[in-house]
């Protein structure tokens, strides 16, 4: 199967999931701005709506958005320990999670990137994100990750969008929590290789 990605954004979460499971990978680069793929290609005629992450099954069926795809992937692979089976209430609340990161946490950075958008009106978008966080922050105390002891699909989501604070010079060195999460998470072998595979760290 191919992982269309573009470097640092919310394609990394599957992409730390597919090292997580050891599933078979090609790693396809994008830029998503011009639509095009690394070496020759029209992005969008593989996803119309220009945006990645994207998984292309060996039959060539396209599975797109990240929540969907990083269950599929788990699934595929058994890796219940990543993903809780369907059916069950551990399932339905990893389900939880990940909407959580996806509407609150992830399109809550989005207003912060738009270079269209005023200074008063980021603020207010700012001060919306700061509060999501902290509810993580305030969930992680006594815990090793979102679900508990152990790594699961939401943290490598969680992890993928909170590093979007560094380019964006959003202070979260108070959520003592979320930082000692970050820095847990990113010493796992596949997120490390994940992110050097993407040339977000040497």
């Amino acid at each position: 199967m191919k992982l269309y990605y573009a470097p640092g954004v919310c394609s990394l979460s599957p992409h730390i999931v597919l090292r997580e499971t050891g599933t078979p990978f090609t790693l396809v680069k994008t830029d998503i701005k011009t639509k095009t793929i690394e070496g020759g290609g029209d992005f969008l005629k593989v996803s119309p709506n220009g945006y990645v992450p994207v998984l292309e099954l060996d039959d060539g069926r396209i599975l797109t958005e990240g929540p969907a795809i990083v269950q599929y992937v788990a699934d595929l692979a058994g890796a219940a320990e990543l993903c809780p089976p369907c059916g069950t209430f551990e399932r339905a609340e990893l389900q939880s999670w990940l909407n959580f990161i996806s509407t609150e946490l992830h399109k809550g950075f989005s207003p912060l990137f738009n270079p269209k958008l005023g200074d008063d009106a980021k603020a207010i978008h700012r001060d919306k994100l700061l509060e999501r966080i902290a509810h993580l922050d305030r969930h992680l105390a006594g815990r090793d990750y979102i679900m508990g002891a152990t790594f699961t699909l939401p943290d490598a989501y969680a992890f993928t969008v909170l590093g979007w604070s560094r380019p964006l010079k959003l202070d979260l060195s108070h959520l003592k929590n979320v930082e000692a999460y970050r820095h847990r998470v990113q010493a796992r072998p596949a997120v490390h290789d994940a992110m050097k595979a993407e040339g977000l760290i040497k």
